[in-house]
């Protein structure tokens, strides 16, 4: 897991991340890494922007929902 990944997963079950800021890339390689392991969760999120680049890049801000 990478070291942004285990930092996400320690700091949102007690509630400490506000946003989330993710670049989708448009690509397809069958498998990757998971940003939310199994077990994690679960968490509704809203989307509070989105904005596509030239490249086809989706820079997305997601927000937890709820308390």
């Amino acid at each position: 897991m990478s070291r942004s990944g285990a930092l996400i997963q320690s700091l949102s079950p007690p509630g400490l991340i506000d946003e989330y800021l993710l670049c989708v890339h448009p690509l397809v390689l069958g498998a990757g890494r998971r940003l939310f392991a199994d077990g994690f969760g679960p968490i509704a999120f809203g989307l509070a922007d989105a904005t596509p680049t030239a490249t086809g890049v989706v820079i997305a801000t997601y927000r937890p929902l709820g308390g």
